[in-house]
């Protein structure tokens, strides 16, 4: 079964914690599917994952004329999986309805957009009711991940 874990974003926004766990995924030997909520984020993904690092960047394509079967990392809005990622990135209240093809699935929310954690509440009963094991973190203040226990 798939493992989820959802990831409360608080002290990072999205833009600068999502390359961090990208980058754990690829070290990992894994391709990874990011979900975003629009094609502006999709866009502004694509931007940040070439530049957030000037010492580094993460290979990844999106639709805009990538290839995906050669891309470790796939930007779309679409509930794909072109890359044959094993991993699932869902940001902006995306969602898939093929969680369960995924062998780990992230659900990254703003703590500070109350929609948005509403939502990811409204996903962690609607998975843990349907039986999921789920996980919750929580940033630290050096942006590292915590585990709590719900």
């Amino acid at each position: 079964m798939t493992e989820i874990a959802f990831y409360h974003l608080q002290k990072w926004p999205l833009e600068k914690a999502l390359p961090k766990l990208l980058e754990k995924t690829l070290e990992a030997g894994k391709r990874a599917l990011v979900m975003a909520g629009s094609e502006d984020r999709v866009s502004a993904l694509d931007g940040q994952l070439w530049s957030y690092d000037p010492a580094s960047w993460l290979p990844h394509g999106s639709a805009k004329g990538d290839d995906a079967s050669q891309q470790p990392v796939w930007l779309t809005i679409e509930d794909e999986n072109p890359n044959e990622a094993s991993f699932l990135f869902l940001t902006d209240g995306a969602y898939s309805e093929k969680i369960q093809n995924y062998e780990r699935c992230f659900i990254m929310f703003d703590g500070n957009d109350s929609e948005r954690v509403n939502e990811a509440r409204r996903q962690w009963k609607m998975l843990k009711d349907s039986g999921h094991t789920l996980t919750y973190w929580r940033q630290t203040e050096g942006g590292g991940w915590k585990e709590k226990s719900i």
